[in-house]
């Protein structure tokens, strides 16, 4: 597929640094522009591109620009996005112009997108894919830039995309594409759920659907698609469906109903790790990849990091890093797995509710423990629906709170109870990322002495 010849490339860290690389390997002409000067932009103004540092886009630089390459954090209603549509310049990020540089023999593309679950689903295909003998990565919103591996060396790509992501794309269409489950979040980026959910059928472009039947967003959404839909459950499965019988993960696509695997060998445990490999499976088949293969690969798969994660036990309490759960959604799944919690919990709610989060799960609390910038709110939807309950409102400001965390935790909690790292919001007001979050966590929870690690 023939592309532009210039480019401006908006923002300078992975994704941006690896899109203004390969367009300048190309022969594209590049200007980079980024608020902050680093090692990235020197070396790229070593390959060529002209790189602009400045604290505020300048819309002069559009001028004699063919197409705009933004990182995918660039909100519609960014200053350049702004200016690139008012210019009537061709907008979109990273993933898009991986697409945009497949050339013949390219590898096919297998996506994932949800609110939750999407690495786990995407590196539990990536396992099954390679069970079957396939050449293929897990990349996307995960590992090296899709940029890299546009043409090789890879039979097929299981691509995590987000919300983002999928916003900024025009022309990607891959083969086949899971939404997982849809629920509020990145609302303020978005700017409503509509917009939110919307951007994500930019996975079934490709004309194939694979569509959580569980969830009634994601079905309304099938409900409006041309695509070609199959479907997976928690229940039952009818015919062309995938789903769980007498305890076993099915594909009934066939004219009888297969058994994969046993529920209980899916890792991490839990109804929405079933429903993730469910949806791998789906994906999985679609390429041909034999059963007996998807059941291995289910058996042998190493969960991520991040994601539920026992990490110490002492005194007849765990410790639990769910820093992965940077929505509502995603916490729930976490706290619906333990009956007696002591809750860890705050940072950035991205405009999203919390209030029926804590309605639900309330009677499971024992205490909370609140961090970072959206504390506030958790803490007036406890002092609404567990009035009685102790909480602690933690003023920290970087990753040295969870000293007093653990320390706050370790108090409250009583023998039988979980220590549950599971924030319901994004992390950047205090850390780096979710997994430096989760990291300092574990690290407190391991210099307390009372604990006694499990790894």
């Amino acid at each position: 597929m023939e592309i532009a010849d210039r480019f401006l490339v908006a923002g300078a860290r992975v994704a941006g640094a690896a899109c203004a690389e390969v367009l300048l390997d190309a022969g594209k002409a590049v200007t980079v522009y980024d608020r902050a000067d680093s090692d990235r932009m020197r070396a790229l103004a070593a390959k060529g591109a002209r790189c602009v540092v400045a604290d505020d886009f300048d819309p002069a630089l559009l001028a004699d620009i063919d197409q705009v390459i933004l990182s995918p954090g660039f909100p519609p209603h960014h200053p350049i996005a702004v200016a690139a549509s008012a210019a009537g310049l061709e907008t979109y990020s990273e993933p898009e112009l991986a697409w945009r540089l497949r050339g013949p023999g390219a590898p096919q593309w297998l996506a994932v997108t949800g609110t939750n679950g999407k690495t786990t689903t995407t590196t539990m295909l990536a396992a099954m894919l390679k069970a079957g003998g396939l050449r293929a990565e897990a990349l996307g919103n995960i590992g090296e830039p899709l940029v890299f591996a546009a043409n090789g060396p890879y039979d097929v790509l299981a691509v995590e995309l987000s919300s983002y992501q999928l916003h900024w794309s025009r022309l990607l269409a891959p083969s086949a594409g899971a939404i997982l489950n849809l629920a509020p979040d990145h609302l303020d980026w978005h700017g409503g759920f509509d917009s939110y959910a919307e951007a994500k059928t930019a996975v079934w472009r490709g004309g194939v659907a694979v569509v959580n039947l569980d969830d009634p967003a994601v079905v309304a959404l099938a409900k409006n698609s041309s695509a070609e839909i199959t479907g997976f459950t928690l229940g039952e499965p009818r015919p062309g469906q995938y789903g769980v019988a007498l305890g076993f993960l099915v594909d009934y696509t066939g004219g009888e109903p297969v058994r994969i695997c046993s529920v209980d060998q899916v890792r991490p445990a839990g109804e929405h790790n079933v429903a993730n490999a469910l949806a791998a499976a789906a994906l999985a088949r679609r390429v041909g990849v034999a059963i007996e293969d998807i059941a291995r690969a289910i058996r042998d798969y190493t969960p991520e990091p991040h994601r539920n994660v026992a990490i110490a036990s002492g005194g007849g309490v765990d410790w639990v890093d769910d820093s992965k759960a940077t929505n509502p959604h995603a916490a729930a799944a976490a706290l619906a797995a333990y009956d007696s919690i002591v809750w860890v919990a705050g940072g950035q709610l991205k405009g999203v509710d919390v209030d029926e989060l804590v309605r639900r799960f309330a009677p499971r609390l024992r205490a909370a423990i609140l961090i970072g910038q959206d504390r506030a709110q958790i803490a007036d939807a406890l002092a609404r629906h567990a009035p009685d309950l102790p909480v602690h409102v933690l003023d920290g400001r970087d990753d040295a709170v969870m000293t007093e965390v653990v320390a706050h935790a370790a108090a409250e909690a009583l023998p039988g109870d979980t220590v549950l790292l599971s924030p319901a919001a994004a992390s950047f007001d205090m850390f780096t990322s979710y997994a430096h979050r989760g990291d300092a966590f574990a690290a407190a929870v391991r210099q307390n002495r009372a604990m006694d690690p499990t790894e």
